[in-house]
């Protein structure tokens, strides 16, 4: 395993991270368990979870599982960069969501006792809070790591001007501020190359794609049309639509001699401004077939093949769409 900084930190994870999404709605409690005892033995020491995980509000049912699994097995604590989020209604309170200090402060000693931890390694914003001044977020992510309950803080699906913005006052006020940013980013879904990838670039965060098989279609979805998710009329009408695109791709990944899935993956690996790509298993042998995306190279050719079936917006702005 060939781990990589997160961003501009000294902190090196795996090249995939492990998310936990599915623990609890999909995945059994043993079978989540399993998934992180594989995934922890092949080297990925990248765990992402977050409050609002579980389908249950308020209850954080993944992040308990989680925790329960680090009480069984003390010794994986200090083997894994552990992430979870802040910023989803966790209850029916006016102040129980978004990034206020009192949420904020409030939301990660819940997620430190679910968690059973004494620490979270990455601590990262959920979404953007446009009621909350930054002035009000960084006093708030200040203390906690002051107090030693948070590492690095990181955002998630912000926008390329809320990261400069957000980096730019934790400057002022002598703090490093984000050091990574989860985004969605694949293949077929590459809106993030105009401006949240080029502020990544410049301000040093590590970009942590999600979805990176964009919900099942870049995973074979044209074989399995009539499984799982793809069989679902959302699915079928994407299926519809990217038909041609997905004819193209899944010939060439035949052509390769590689799975759909594992092309996806290893086609974020290549690209320079991506740390780690979360991937979802639902099962043990989900995770088994993620993990051979790492061994796969994709020549030039192929990658300028892959840019052909799925164009990006043309680079990043303005000149994507001015000169």
């Amino acid at each position: 395993m060939e781990y990589r900084h997160l961003g501009r930190t000294g902190l090196k994870v795996s090249p995939l991270c492990l998310g936990t999404m599915n623990f609890g709605p999909e995945t059994t409690e043993q079978d989540s368990y399993r998934i992180m005892d594989m995934a922890l033995e092949r080297g990925v020491n990248f765990f992402d979870t977050a409050n609002v995980y579980g389908r249950k509000p308020g209850e954080g049912v993944t992040e308990q599982i989680v925790g329960r699994w680090l009480e069984k097995n003390p010794g994986n604590r200090d083997k894994i960069v552990l992430a979870t989020k802040v910023y989803g209604k966790m209850g029916d309170g006016p102040n129980d969501q978004k990034l206020s200090a009192y949420h904020i402060r409030k939301a990660c000693e819940d997620s430190l006792r679910r968690l059973k931890t004494d620490h979270i390694d990455l601590y990262q914003m959920h979404h953007i809070d446009r009621a909350t001044p930054w002035e009000e977020v960084w006093q708030a992510m200040e203390g906690l790591v002051r107090e030693g309950k948070v590492l690095y803080v990181g955002s998630s699906n912000f926008a390329g001007w809320n990261i400069a913005q957000a980096n730019t006052l934790a400057a002022q006020r002598h703090f490093m501020g984000l050091v990574s940013e989860q985004s969605l980013y694949n293949l077929s879904a590459r809106t993030i190359e105009l401006e949240v990838i080029p502020a990544c670039q410049a301000l040093g965060l590590g970009l942590i794609p999600w979805s990176p098989l964009g919900g099942g279609l870049l995973g074979g979805a044209l074989q399995k049309a009539s499984e799982g998710r793809r069989a679902s009329e959302n699915m079928q009408k994407q299926i519809d639509q990217h038909r041609p695109q997905l004819e193209r791709y899944e010939a060439l990944c035949r052509e390769l001699g590689e799975s759909p899935a594992d092309v996806a993956l290893a086609w974020l690996l290549h690209q320079p401004a991506v740390t780690a790509p979360i991937i979802g298993p639902r099962t043990v042998e989900q995770l088994e077939g993620a993990l051979g995306a790492l061994d796969i190279k994709l020549t030039d050719e192929i990658l300028n093949k892959l840019d052909e079936i799925w164009p990006g917006p043309g680079g990043q702005a303005p000149e994507a769409y001015a000169w």
